[in-house]
């Protein structure tokens, strides 16, 4: 009935965004969280800081029309958002600065980077990811290492490598207006947010009242490939791609409202890796 009653007050006109049922439909908001939101925030790191000037930029911008935006995953049952984060970012970098998209390995950076205090399908963070990247000097391809969905033991192979990076830049905590920056002249960019509410998400830009204070439980990371504007209602809106396979969502994205008090504190935690 909830998700029937919400589309009943999109249909008037009282919600952007409308839900459906899904495959996750048969869990409690409890059970979801705990199984596939896995991210960890880091309160401080000696990374550089991106922020925002007075540059003109596009009205909108959807990086998946310059290739270099790998198709949507799907981390299963699995805490490890993260590393889909991270490599969705990266992905995105090596094949905007070599030319050439390669699907990177998310298996490797579960298995691999326990040491840098990652837990695998137990959580971790995209900042520790890359971290463990530029040490190893490499992630290998999704071809040579694939994702299985649980915690493994390490296999990576040096000849297999598939991308690199020499460190990362936060992008400055809270500012839509740097993250919109980083967006349009960087490229893909890893956020952390709150997504308790993404299990029905059926499409539509999403916008909640109960996410609109910038919250500080980023418990999901995803990656920001774009941002935009309806073209019917004048709503802004990120466009954001997760990791939950094309069967959810809006063909696995979500788009999420821009400019809107920080909607789950999508720009409190945005970073991109250096290559």
């Amino acid at each position: 009935m909830k998700v029937v009653n919400h589309n009943i007050e999109a249909d008037l006109g009282l919600h952007s965004y409308r839900k459906g049922i899904n495959k996750f439909s048969d869990l409690t908001n409890k059970e979801f969280s705990s199984i596939y939101m896995g991210n960890r925030v880091e309160n401080k790191n000696n990374s550089s800081i991106f922020k925002s000037d007075t540059k003109t930029l596009p009205k909108s911008v959807d990086w998946r029309t310059k290739g270099i935006v790998t198709p949507v995953k799907n981390q299963y049952a699995c805490g490890s958002c993260w590393a889909f984060s991270a490599v969705a970012s990266l992905e995105g970098q090596h094949a905007k600065k070599y030319g050439k998209l390669v699907s990177l390995s998310e298996q490797n950076l579960v298995d691999c980077s326990r040491k840098y205090g990652n837990y695998g399908c137990n959580g971790g963070y995209v900042t520790k990811a890359f971290e463990y990247i530029k040490d190893n000097n490499g992630v290998d391809t999704e071809t040579s290492y694939p994702y299985v969905g649980f915690d493994d033991e390490c296999h990576f192979e040096s000849r297999s490598v598939g991308a690199n990076v020499t460190g990362f830049t936060n992008i400055e905590s809270g500012s839509e207006e740097a993250l919109q920056q980083a967006t349009a002249t960087i490229g893909p960019i890893s956020v952390a947010i709150d997504a308790t509410d993404f299990q029905d998400y059926h499409g539509g830009i999403f916008d909640d009242k109960q996410c609109e204070t910038g919250s500080m439980f980023l418990h999901h990371a995803v990656t920001v490939i774009g941002y935009g504007v309806d073209e019917k209602t004048g709503a802004q809106y990120w466009l954001v791609k997760n990791s939950w396979g094309s069967d959810w969502g809006e063909q696995g994205y979500i788009r999420m409202s821009r400019n809107k008090n920080n909607q789950c504190g999508i720009a409190t935690s945005a970073t991109f890796p250096l290559v």
